[in-house]
């Protein structure tokens, strides 16, 4: 199993929401997350807006775009894709001078998924969505994540991305039977392109992402997640990526900005929440599971890395009031 598929078959998506923006200048739109957490939109659902990674493709138009822990501002044409890691603020208008006005006050009270906004001159149009991850599996999100994932429409591998998200909006625009399912499906599959095709750009230079694609640390990250309960050593996981203890330790640290054997616990403690979800096993086989010989030293890594208790998780029922937002905002980065 490869990296990527074991992160994806551990960390599903569980939501999408999806919109159109029919824009006409001058216009501006700016997302904060604080405003999103009071739209019954979100609550009603259960969902945190911290737990939200934002996409757009830009369709038709051009506009400019902000990202907080992004300084200058960004100017996209049609075909362009972005990403913003969830926690993040950022703005989209005709100009970077244009005032902007919240998406939440901004959006249809009748329930529409199109957003039509604007002083009715020329015109830009912005399929738009947010992918919603499980509260505890939301750290790990965002330290694979950049501020910014932005792919140009000529780069490799955006024509994929551009067919999904098409789909993706007919599919939201014109339900039919089955139409969530098939949306958290196309969610996942265009949040899967994205990556890709930020891992085979040459501004992908550190962060999870890259080292996926570095082929020494990339090497050692695919044994971790095809035996998570392994007797890892940072010598054995050395050897794995031919080279020097010392040169493997700096070079993970580097890239992931954390230790190789913090890696694997934080990574045993998210197969744990995986299993605990199961409740006819007992907290020992769980921890034999992800490599520990007792429930009790299991249980206190497993406090240390979640912040609670494998009991206390499993009595709330995996409730994402557990988990505390600040590790929202990803790592300073621009795809």
């Amino acid at each position: 199993m490869d990296t990527i598929t074991d992160i994806f078959n551990t960390m599903h998506v569980t939501a999408v929401v999806n919109a159109k923006v029919e824009a006409t200048a001058p216009w501006g739109l700016v997302h904060h997350a604080e405003d999103q957490a009071k739209h019954t939109q979100y609550s009603k659902k259960g969902i945190s807006p911290f737990h939200l990674v934002h996409f757009g493709m830009v369709s038709r138009g051009n506009c400019w775009l902000n990202v907080q822990g992004v300084s200058e501002s960004i100017p996209l044409t049609g075909g362009d894709f972005f990403l913003v890691a969830p926690g993040l603020s950022y703005t989209l208008r005709d100009h970077p001078r244009t005032a902007a006005r919240s998406f939440c006050a901004a959006a249809p009270s009748d329930g529409s998924n199109v957003i039509r906004y604007g002083g009715g001159g020329i015109p830009t149009t912005i399929i738009s969505g947010m992918i919603s991850f499980d509260a505890l599996r939301v750290k790990p999100i965002t330290q694979l994540l950049p501020n910014l994932i932005l792919i140009k429409a000529d780069q490799a591998r955006s024509f994929a991305l551009h067919t999904t998200l098409q789909t993706l909006a007919s599919e939201i625009a014109e339900p039919a039977p089955g139409s969530e399912v098939v949306a958290n499906r196309l969610a996942e599959v265009l949040f899967i392109q994205s990556l890709r095709a930020h891992m085979g750009s040459a501004t992908c230079k550190q962060g999870w992402l890259r080292a996926i694609f570095d082929s020494q640390i990339g090497a050692a990250l695919k044994s971790i997640h095809q035996d998570v309960n392994g007797a890892w050593t940072v010598e054995s996981l050395a050897v794995i990526a031919s080279m020097s203890r010392s040169a493997f330790a700096v070079r993970f640290k580097e890239l992931l900005g954390q230790t190789p054997l913090e890696y694997v616990t934080e990574w045993r403690m998210q197969k744990a929440i995986q299993l605990l979800k199961q409740r006819d096993k007992k907290l020992v086989d769980v921890a034999q599971s992800v490599g520990y010989e007792s429930d009790a030293a299991f249980s206190k890594a497993f406090k240390r890395v979640v912040g609670f208790t494998p009991g206390e998780y499993r009595h709330n029922g995996g409730s994402s009031n557990l988990l505390d937002h600040s590790h929202a905002p990803g790592a300073s980065e621009i795809g």
